[in-house]
């Protein structure tokens, strides 16, 4: 059976790798492209931290315990449990945290252990925490580099045989797929293209409701500050956030800008946005070099959830992850394969029908 994967992002590349495991013949076609999802993601793997009481997070926090599987087998994937920390100065906020937490592990053993921190136990795990901080921790949360995951996903892939074809391709109003190398044909096509899967899908007389919504996301540098131990930082309230890499490398982030469209720009508004809130939390990092912000568009939807399985016979989809394509992306790759190749997923993806809209 060959499959085409239109998209080579985090999603896309799982697809494809999934598919090259179930023995489907599997063509991924991209175009580079400035701004996708995944070459500006945090990269935090934390679902059971997140405020999700709706379908979202049964999929988040199995794809949190997918992780520890798929990333054992996975050469490079850059994957690493750090161990994560919801951080307030309000005593019920941190006790309303702390309860949630608590509640999941019991269903969720991947969390680790869930124990309350006073401010200067919180400084001794990320010393630029701002001093009044306490803390919930929970040791199971990690960290990711999507670009290095990306890479180790397309690298398996195509040791397992999947071709790739680079440059634009569109649909054709009867269903075949152009490219630059002449038509592609395939017994399936999986859109997995991420804010671009909407105008893919058009010329299909298809109008799935993924639009770009702006992430501005910024790397500091310390040097000589050794980072790699440090974990993830998630204040209570705000939606920002920050996590450390190995050589004095901290990220804090982002943006949420639903109504951007695609403007590849980092905008003094949204700088400053990231400035405000990254400072507010961990002032440690004022003396810090400004080393890069990036901006990618998240593929959102009208609800906040992602878009996943068959549209039409022989036509499935696998986008609409916001903020949380790094996390999710790699599951619903896995469960979108087997639909792809004919096989039941395991698992109710029924909330994420493309046909709900």
């Amino acid at each position: 059976m060959r499959v085409l994967v239109i998209g080579s992002g985090i999603g896309g590349a799982a697809t494809a790798w999934h598919l090259a495991g179930l023995g489907a013949e599997v063509i991924v076609a991209d175009a580079a492209r400035p701004g996708t999802a995944t070459e500006a993601g945090a990269g935090i793997v934390s679902p059971w931290t997140s405020r999700w009481e709706d379908a979202l997070y049964p999929l988040a926090a199995a794809a949190g315990r997918y992780y520890r599987e798929f990333t054992a087998e996975l050469e490079g994937s850059s994957f690493e449990v750090v161990g994560g920390m919801v951080v307030s100065a309000d005593d019920a906020e941190l006790a309303q945290a702390h309860e949630r937490l608590t509640s999941r592990a019991a269903v969720a053993p991947e969390i680790g252990e869930v124990r309350r921190l006073d401010p200067a136990q919180a400084r001794e795990l990320f010393p630029a925490l701002a001093p009044g901080l306490g803390a919930v921790h929970l040791a199971g949360a990690g960290r990711v580099d999507g670009h290095l995951l990306r890479r180790a996903l397309l690298a398996a892939a195509e040791r397992r045989g999947a071709k790739f074809v680079e440059g634009e391709v569109a649909f054709r109003a009867d269903g075949t797929v152009a490219s630059p190398d002449g038509p592609l044909e395939a017994d399936s096509v999986v859109v997995a293209a991420g804010a671009w899967s909407r105008d893919l899908l058009a010329p299909l007389g298809i109008d799935l409701p993924v639009t770009p919504h702006r992430g501005q996301i910024s790397h500091f540098a310390l040097p000589g500050t050794e980072t790699a131990a440090w974990p993830v930082v998630l204040p209570q309230t705000t939606g920002h956030y920050l996590l450390a890499f190995g050589g004095g490398r901290v990220v804090a982030g982002a943006t949420r800008e639903a109504e951007s469209g695609f403007d590849y720009r980092v905008t003094a508004a949204g700088q400053r946005e990231v400035l405000e809130n990254a400072l507010a939390v961990a002032p440690g990092l004022a003396d810090a070099t400004l080393a890069e912000t990036r901006v990618g568009f998240r593929p959102g939807t009208p609800d906040g959830l992602p878009v996943l399985g068959l549209i039409r016979p022989g036509l499935l989809v696998s986008t609409g992850f916001g903020a949380g394509g790094l996390t999710n992306a790699p599951f619903a790759g896995k469960l979108v394969a087997a639909i792809a190749v004919g096989e039941d997923p395991g698992f109710d993806l029924s909330p994420f029908a493309p046909d709900r809209f």
